[in-house]
């Protein structure tokens, strides 16, 4: 019996330690609501994020990898209840960055593995190559509006 080839969601040919910004979004395994708590909905009140332990485990290892890389900087986040958008910006001197972004998103997902004592996310992420200035924008509002539009978002069930 043959296993099947999983697709590579990565983009073809591209040099993931390059210079630039992407949007990854990382999901917890079977999409488990884990990290965190969306509270305040309703007429008056804007929905807030009340992390988890696993949440707070999660931020730690952000805040980490802002202070781990000299040319890695997460400039916006968000943890939601079962997964997390990074905006994720490496900037080598040199023109090539160091390391690639599977290796700081593998990174934040194993030392987050092992301080939840168990399988915590899903295999491999979603990534998407900032383009330009405006696509930057976009996906800061789309990170900052993110708990307001739970609902509304595909990995709410």
């Amino acid at each position: 019996m043959t296993v099947p080839k999983r697709k590579s969601t990565r983009l073809y040919g591209y040099d993931y330690s390059s210079n630039g910004a992407y949007f990854v979004t990382v999901c917890t395994r079977g999409r488990e609501k884990l990290l965190c708590d969306i509270v305040g909905e309703g007429l008056c009140a804007l929905p807030q994020v009340r992390l988890t332990e696993t949440g707070e485990i999660v931020e730690e290892s952000i805040a980490y990898i802002n202070s781990a890389y000299d040319n890695v900087k997460i400039d916006k986040h968000v943890i939601m209840p079962n997964h997390i958008h990074l905006l994720i910006t490496i900037d080598g001197s040199g023109g090539h960055g160091d390391p690639p972004l599977q290796t700081v998103v593998g990174g934040l997902k194993s030392y987050t593995t092992h301080k939840y004592g168990g399988v915590l996310w899903q295999r491999s992420f979603y990534d998407h190559v900032i383009r330009n200035r405006e696509d930057y924008e976009d996906v800061w509002r789309y990170i900052d509006t993110n708990p307001v539009r739970w609902q509304e978002d595909k990995f709410y069930n």
